[in-house]
């Protein structure tokens, strides 16, 4: 088995499920035992100055939208770029934090490329293989960039990196959220 660990998920365009659908996820971990990933493109209206208020004891000065990592509930989590403040570097310059002293300390800061997550997508033992082998996900490695870009359009670009998609071999203009129903 190959790992993804550090790469991203792209949602293919026919990949239906409600949790995932044009989703981005970055591989966090992926080994013989499963895989954790977060969805990079799925900001919520919660503020993380209101979701500290709500669950850390030091102040935020931090801002930015709280990220709904994926459907399975966990702790918050968070992707940074401060190795001090992280137990798992998952790509060069992206790191991996969970622990409470290090979102802490990570909360105070504000000039640095910071995500922080409420739950995360995982797989159990060969399911990630098995949903790769029926086309529910392209995949390439990930890049700073693309972890921290905060516009809405990171599926479509990365879905154009991950494949020539058909709407541009057939030349469509529009592809609707279900393309079965066109």
């Amino acid at each position: 088995m190959e790992s993804l660990e550090g790469h991203l998920l792209i949602a293919a365009p026919e990949l239906l499920d409600p949790n995932f659908v044009r989703s981005v996820v970055l591989m966090v971990q992926h080994n013989e035992q499963g895989a954790l990933g977060l969805i990079l493109n799925r900001p919520t209206s919660k503020e993380l100055r209101q979701l500290w208020a709500d669950v850390g004891e030091e102040p935020c000065h931090a801002d930015g939208p709280v990220y709904l990592g994926g459907p399975v509930p966990g702790p918050i989590m968070s992707l940074h770029a401060v190795p001090d403040l992280g137990e798992l570097e998952v790509l060069a310059g992206v790191f991996f934090a969970a622990r409470k002293e290090h979102l802490d300390q990570l909360v105070l800061l504000t000039e640095l490329p910071c995500k922080v997550f409420v739950g995360h997508a995982g797989w159990g033992p060969g399911q990630l293989e098995g949903e790769l082998k029926l086309g529910g996900w392209l995949t390439v490695p990930a890049t700073v960039h693309d972890v921290f870009h905060d516009g809405d359009d990171l599926w479509s670009r990365l879905v154009k990196r991950g494949r020539k998609p058909l709407p541009e071999i057939l030349d469509i203009k529009r592809v609707p959220p279900d393309p079965r129903v066109n």
